[in-house]
This record gives C-alpha cells, structure tokens and sequence, in this order.
C-alpha cells in the first residue's frame, strides 16, 4: 500500500492525463455508437450499437471514479497520514500527532531526561537557502505552543520532518512533518508544555525524493514553563 500510494502522488499527473486521454476515447466510442444507432436500419445493428454506447457509458464512470479516487489520495488520504507515505526513522509513528503535539509516553520519556541548564546554545548543518531553521531563533526561550517558521528547500526535495530532544541526548522524537518545499513560511508547531524546562535541541531533517537524507539542522533552544492565564 505505501508503495501505491508513493506510486499515484509522485506520477500524480501521468494519472490524471491517462484517465482523461481514456475518457476521450470513451466519448467518441460513444457518439459514434450513437450514431450507428439512429442509421441502423435493422434491430440487430441497432442492439450492437447500443451494446457499444452502453460499455462506453461504463468505462467513462469507471474512469471518473479512478479520477475521484486519485484526487482524494492524492489531496487528502497521503498528506493525512504521512508515515503512510514517508520513509522515516523508528520515530514514524509519531507523525499522526496533530499541531505538534507529542504523544503522552514520548512526553514523559523526554520529561524524565536529564537536561543542561548551562550548556551553550548554538546553531548546527543549517544550509541557507535549503536547510533552515529562522524561527525560533538559537538561544531563546520558548514556551507552549511555538510557531516552527524555515526553509526546506532542496533539489530533488521529497519530504521533511522537525525532531525534539533534550540537549546532550540522541532521544530524538518526531513532532510533525511535511512533503512540500517551504521557504521562509511555517513548517509547522510544537507544544512544549508537557516537558520539564530546560534545554533542549530542535533539528530539521530533510530527504530527497530517493529517500537521501541531508544532514540535519539543530538548533538548541530553552524550554521555560508557559506563563498561566489571566
């Protein structure tokens, strides 16, 4: 199934001109079917030309249905589930967590790590242009829910995903991802409020469409808790 569903949205189009070039010839099997019909002379030349305009008819709603099945695949079924469609690391599962969110048992995993509080803060393998991280910026404090704004924009781009762990920890977990290039927009969110406070780093990895993985972007970051209410 993944490899169908990697199959109908990288030759999305291919699909879509094959199903119309088969709907065209569909139509004209059908006005010439319905033109045999009204010369035919005969009830039997008239009942094949029925026959014909009728399997005409059929193929034309079986190919508008692949279509519909297509576009909902394509626009909905993949980018809603895209561990279904990305080739991830062990962390995949997490993926389906909406506005980067992580799962309970991630939380409490990251929440029970130890983590620095006077480690240095930096910046590392960003690419400008390409692999970026701009905000939020090296070094600042962040809390709740943090807007993930960058730049994922490589040749032969396939997908990209945004990754949290503790400072000095490799307990990488996935909050979110992504399949479409983005410059200088919004990748996506990550709720901080499960975790304990402290530091920790945030990386982009990104992958080509053959599955290369370029080095990640970190950057370290500090977790404070979120300020209540009025």
């Amino acid at each position: 199934m993944q490899a169908l569903f990697q199959f109908l949205v990288r030759y999305e189009f291919f699909v879509y001109f094959a199903l119309g070039i088969g709907i065209v010839i569909a139509l004209r099997g059908m006005a010439v079917a319905y033109g045999s019909r009204r010369a035919a002379v005969f009830g039997l030349e008239r009942q094949l030309a029925s026959r014909a305009f009728n399997s005409s008819l059929a193929l034309i709603v079986v190919l508008s249905v692949l279509g519909l099945m297509q576009f909902c695949i394509a626009s909905f079924i993949v980018p809603g589930r895209p561990s279904a469609f990305f080739r991830l690391t062990p962390t995949a599962d997490l993926l389906g967590t909406p506005q980067g969110t992580l799962p309970p048992q991630i939380a409490t995993s990251l929440a029970g790590t130890p983590v620095g509080n006077d480690l240095p803060f930096g910046v590392q393998g960003c690419i400008p242009g390409q692999i970026v991280i701009s905000s939020p910026a090296a070094g600042s404090d962040v809390s709740g829910i943090v807007d993930i704004v960058g730049t994922v924009d490589i040749p032969d781009f396939g997908f990209y995903k945004y990754e949290v762990a503790p400072q000095g920890s490799s307990n990488w977990a996935t909050v979110s991802a992504g399949r479409e290039p983005v410059r200088n927009d919004m990748l996506g969110r990550w709720d901080t409020s499960a975790l304990t406070p402290g530091d920790f780093q945030l990386r982009l990895v990104v992958s080509d469409n053959q599955g290369h993985q370029e080095p990640p972007c970190i950057v370290v970051l500090r977790v404070i808790p979120s300020t209540p209410g009025p």
